[in-house]
């Protein structure tokens, strides 16, 4: 599954302002060992082997009728048949001893709503066997991304309706009784009866439509292989579908009518993707066709799912509309395509055997991602993403709400909250790490062995160890279990060089980064390090037991964490950063962000001097690689919106960062050069977007000026630029402009942007639009999905105000999210807050409608809120001095 985007831009802030975080105390374990799993919630009595399904979906009243002939083995001698269901209501249920031999009626059916399941009494002991269930019943279509849901668009002029399914993850359960859970694995035979000139589409193609004497058409598709109950996927609508090949397998993607141009790209992507994956883990995918189905609307949880066969992917995360494609949006639907293919091997061919492990999936996909797109599209330098990647793990992984990456799972709604920072890119990060200290051909042999042993069967993350210790002959279990069984963000602190015969020896010493808890006595890793001299040769060495040394060959400036593939901060003295900020034009890239990433998080917690960051920036050249001044404009972005409140001050800062922003902006210019490089698409983009936060006056001039001319100049608002100015525009909007971009919203025709429109209404930093917006969100207007989107927008600028709105109104918003979203939507508005009295609030929500075990995200909020407050109090003295000083 990948989770909604982030921009690029809102990523590199993160170094600087707190983002939703995972949960739970930092409290370790006394010894690193691996947990006992949870593997089940329900009775072990009964194991399932097959679901026959068929399924009638009535769109027009958003119900449907189905029936399921369940094979199981009863394993234990038992009464009774527990299985997970939701909302459906039963009309027959009946076992019998196998295929034609007499069924007998349940003699009672108990549901327990808050439990989730369905308990079949029978009135007799089941011994031992072989067994089928057959059960009849109904639900209902949901208007959100959970379980059989409907999607309606403007197609043609004429509104249409599409259904689509999402399970994970325990979701099935509300459109099949199962035993929905990732360690029951089964076969699934699904076939439905449709309208007539409709597409069905599944895991499996389709094996047989049959014309019914009504004019509707059975579809029956083929039998699936052995598989979780979440990665089964059921859509419905009026759609046309576009098709490739590769190593015999199909590839196609699924659009409504007249969008299939659009998924050109995604077809093309997903074809590059499945050969270097068929290649990369050595086990070729098994399964007949892959799709990728396109849907309008959104999610605030995820942005695509893996369903085995049959990706899920919202439309805005796949097309390319030529009327606003970007580069950036390039970039996200090829790295979405790559996340969901390899989980057709990390999570559908090889599943976790319990949530606990989900980082297996998405960790491992998100890395593959990574690793696939900087490989497959070197002109996008992707490889300089891993700074990001591990900035997103660590500003939520040090803080005291954190939680290791392998974590312990007891309810659905902590399943649902471990999609989370830490799963993500903690896990791609850890992974990273590994790959490199252990070498990319030993761990791509032990990938593949573990794919090879565990195929169509259950893991957990020692499975995964033991394999690639054995083809790297090296200690990997040790390193990787201090990483993923204890939470938090090792410290290295390097001492002053000792140049001795022409040769340099550091003593390194293990810490613990906080930036909410400096007194915590620091826990212990294995932690694999990288340095060099500048413009030197690497050494490599293991900090164990808390320190280590290592000698390099040349005396210079020393940079720890070369290369930047370690998880841990590296904390220089004074003189050591001094020294790297003097050669800082010198670094490679990824070491100026890496660098500049440390310096902004130490300094903002305590340990360096906040000014640090700053000081680098000063000294970046204009013309550093677009991806370092990308990062430096979000950060500078991030650091500006905690000056709230303190004109004087943020006025003062504003004319640092402008001055440093703006030459790259007149260096890379408004208008695209012919054959410029990728990146600095998106370079322009935030540039734009950052000064235009910080009020700077020219780009608010050419924004409106680009703006008022866009219908009688097609040149004013080119495609790549159609973005950031509209962002500028709607996030100073008078109310006769908020007025216009209604009104656009409102005329729109396609979905995919029509939402992105609505979306923008709520990015206004004025107070009254906000309010309105926030009332829009409460209607259908725009769509049964993208109402929730706007109440997030509205508390990218005002938290306070869209909490509080949403929690008033909290009946209607929650008809608007998803299931799987609710507990983190309401933490997720308040989390930018910098009001005190917004921790109370937090609390006060949480007792009155969330059970205990169900409040991580809350925990995160207000963990965020604690250490924004901290940073504002304590640290922007340091700056405003450090500024003072420039003048």
């Amino acid at each position: 599954m990948q989770r909604s985007s982030m921009s690029i831009a809102v990523m590199a802030a993160l170094a600087l302002a707190p983002v939703l975080a995972p949960v739970n105390s930092h409290a370790a374990p006394a010894a690193a060992q691996p947990a006992v799993r949870q593997t089940t919630q329900l009775p072990r009595n009964a194991v399932p082997t097959h679901y026959a399904v068929s399924l009638t979906p009535y769109a027009t009243t958003r119900t449907f009728s189905a029936s399921v002939v369940i094979s199981l083995t009863v394993t234990q001698a038992t009464d009774r048949l527990v299985l997970n269901a939701a909302d459906l209501a039963f009309s027959s249920a009946a076992l019998s001893a196998g295929a034609g031999q007499p069924a007998q009626a349940a003699t009672g059916i108990d549901l327990d709503a808050d439990k989730q399941t369905a308990t079949f009494r029978f009135g007799r002991q089941l011994q031992p066997g072989s067994y089928q269930l057959k059960l009849d019943y109904t639900g209902l279509i949901g208007t959100q991304a959970a379980g059989l849901f409907a999607l309606d668009y403007q197609n043609g002029g004429a509104t249409k309706r599409a259904l689509y399914t999402q399970f994970e993850n325990s979701e099935a359960r509300r459109v099949i009784p199962s035993w929905d859970e990732p360690f029951y694995k089964a076969t699934f035979a699904l076939e439905a009866t449709i309208p007539a000139g409709q597409m069905a589409v599944s895991n499996m193609p389709v094996a047989a439509t049959t014309r019914l004497a009504d004019g509707r058409e059975l579809v029956r598709f083929a039998t699936s292989p052995k598989m979780s109950t979440y990665l089964l996927f059921f859509g419905l609508g009026e759609f046309e579908r576009a098709t490739t090949t590769e190593a015999g397998t199909e590839i196609g993607v699924i659009t409504q009518k007249g969008n299939v141009g659009q998924a050109r790209f995604a077809l093309d992507a997903s074809r590059d993707v499945l050969r270097e994956y068929n290649d990369y883990f050595g086990v070729k995918y098994p399964l007949p066709k892959l799709d990728n189905i396109a849907a309008p609307g959104q999610s605030q949880f995820f942005s695509a799912m893996e369903n085995w066969g049959a990706i899920f992917t919202f439309e805005y995360a796949m097309l390319l509309d030529p009327r606003t494609a970007t580069q950036e949006n390039r970039e996200r639907t090829f790295v979405t395509a790559a996340h969901e293919i390899a989980h057709q091997w990390f999570g559908n061919l090889v599943t976790m055997a319990w949530w606990d492990d989900l980082w297996l999936n998405e960790g491992f996909a998100s890395w593959m991602e990574s690793r696939t797109t900087a490989r497959l599209h070197p002109e996008w330098d992707w490889h300089l993403h891993a700074v990001h990647t591990r900035e997103g793990a660590m500003a939520s992984d040090a803080l005291a709400s954190t939680h290791p990456v392998v974590q312990r799972i007891a309810t659905v709604e902590q399943a649902s909250q471990a999609f989370d920072n830490i799963t993500y890119q903690k896990g791609e990060a850890v992974i990273r790490m590994l790959e490199d200290y252990v070498g990319a051909d030993a761990w791509r042999s032990g990938v593949r062995a573990y794919i090879a042993q565990h195929a169509y069967g259950n893991t957990v993350s020692d499975d995964l160890w033991r394999q690639v210790e054995k083809a790297a002959h090296k200690p990997v279990t040790a390193i990787a279990h201090d990483f993923t069984l204890q939470p938090g963000v090792p410290l290295i602190r390097v001492a002053d060089a000792v140049c001795k015969n022409g040769k340099a020896t550091i003593a390194l010493t293990q810490g613990e980064f906080s930036k909410d808890d400096a007194t915590r006595k620091p826990l212990s890793w294995r932690v694999p390090v990288i340095a060099r001299t500048v413009g030197g040769a690497t050494e490599r060495t293991v900090v164990a037991d808390g320190k280590a040394t290592i000698t390099l060959p040349e005396c210079g400036a020393v940079l720890v964490n070369a290369g930047q593939s370690g998880y841990y901060r590296t904390l220089h003295t004074s003189k050591g950063f001094a020294a790297l900020a003097k050669r800082f034009a010198d670094l490679p890239a990824i070491d100026q962000m890496g660098l500049l990433a440390d310096a902004g998080a130490l300094g903002m917690s305590g340990h360096m001097p906040a000014s640090s960051y700053l000081q680098l920036v000063a000294t970046t050249p204009v013309d550093a690689a677009p991806q370092v001044w990308e990062d430096i404009a979000g950060t500078l972005a991030g650091l500006h919106a905690s000056y709230e409140g303190r004109p004087e001050q943020r006025a003062a800062f504003e004319r640092f960062a402008r001055a440093r922003l703006a030459p790259v902006l007149a260096r890379v210019g408004w208008t695209a050069a012919p054959g410029e490089a990728a990146p600095v698409a998106n370079l322009r983009s935030t540039l734009i977007a950052a000064l235009g936060e910080m009020d700077d006056p020219a780009v608010l001039a050419e924004a409106r000026r680009r703006y008022a001319l866009r219908d009688s100049d097609k040149d004013a608002m080119p495609v790549a630029l159609r973005r950031p100015i509209l962002g500028v525009i709607a996030a100073n909007a008078d109310a006769a402009t908020w007025d216009a971009l209604l009104a656009e919203a409102r005329n729109e025709q396609a979905a995919m942007i029509k939402a992105e429109q609505y979306g923008m209404l709520g990015a206004s930093h004025d107070p009254a639009l906000a309010r309105r917006a926030l009332d829009l969100a409460l209607t259908d207007e725009a769509g049964a999905t993208n109402s929730a989107s706007i109440i997030s927008h509205v508390a990218s600028q005002h938290p306070d105000l869209a909490f509080d709105f949403a929690l008033a109104h909290r009946a209607q918003v929650e008809k608007k999210i998803d299931a799987t979203s609710r507990s983190r939507f309401y933490p997720g508005l308040a989390r930018h807050s910098a009001d005190p009295a917004m921790v109370d609030k937090l609390n006060a929500y949480a007792d009155q409608h969330l059970a205990a075990d169900a409040r991580g995200d809350v925990k995160v909020a207000i963990a965020s809120i604690k250490y924004r407050i901290k940073v504002r109090k304590e640290r922007l003295s340091e700056i405003d001095a450090w500024l003072a000083q420039q003048k």
